[in-house]
């Protein structure tokens, strides 16, 4: 099984105040809210951060995952058969706050991973924009895009954003830097400009 990350946000037009950025979001009500393993889908938060400012928070669950790849595989496995959902250490404040909130997560199992789940099962996000993206192993996003549409039916979903990070399984790790944080830059500008949350 592959433990991989993606992330998507869509196209729908967002009437708010302009930023100094060429963000058309207000940066106070925007959230950020990912998972990262090998920090590929940390990356790209950190991209839109830098292009939409607003709140970034990394899920941390209470009992973290096992270092070894294929421990925390199995795991995954059994949480996703089972329906179980880890109890996360994050906290966020104020959800009421936020208007606009991005989701990143990797693709495990060819799903989202559990803890995002239970991020998502936890927080009430109706009324607020949910733009979701994502890191993965070159297999794509699998059944997450859909899984942020089934447990946020009351927000409105923007299209999603994917890319190919590390390959966990094979031992290839992080691998959003140098040339390939370049051309993540580019892709995920390109992405928030054709969903109109930067000009």
């Amino acid at each position: 099984m592959l433990l991989a990350f993606t992330f998507l946000i869509s196209t729908s037009e967002m009437k708010v105040a302009n930023t100094g950025k060429g963000s058309t979001l207000n940066p106070s009500k925007v959230l950020i809210v990912y998972l990262s393993r090998t920090n590929n889908t940390k990356a790209i938060a950190e991209i839109i951060h830098k292009n939409i400012g607003g709140k970034l928070v990394a899920l941390e669950l209470e009992k973290p995952y096992p270092e070894n790849y294929q421990a925390t595989a199995q795991q995954v496995v059994k949480e996703n058969e089972t329906g179980y959902l880890p109890p996360l250490k994050t906290k966020i404040d104020s959800i009421e706050k936020y208007d606009t909130v991005f989701i990143g997560f990797p693709t495990w199992d060819m799903q989202m991973p559990p803890p995002m789940k239970s991020f998502l099962q936890l927080y009430n996000l109706s009324g607020k924009t949910v733009i979701p993206f994502n890191s993965n192993a070159g297999y794509g996003v699998g059944s997450g895009f859909q899984t942020v549409k089934e447990l946020c039916p009351e927000s409105n979903i923007l299209d999603g954003f994917e890319m190919k990070g590390g390959i966990e399984r094979d031992g290839i790790y992080f691998v959003i830097k140098d040339e390939k944080a370049k051309e993540a830059e580019r892709e995920v500008r390109k992405w928030l400009q054709k969903i109109k949350v930067i000009k």
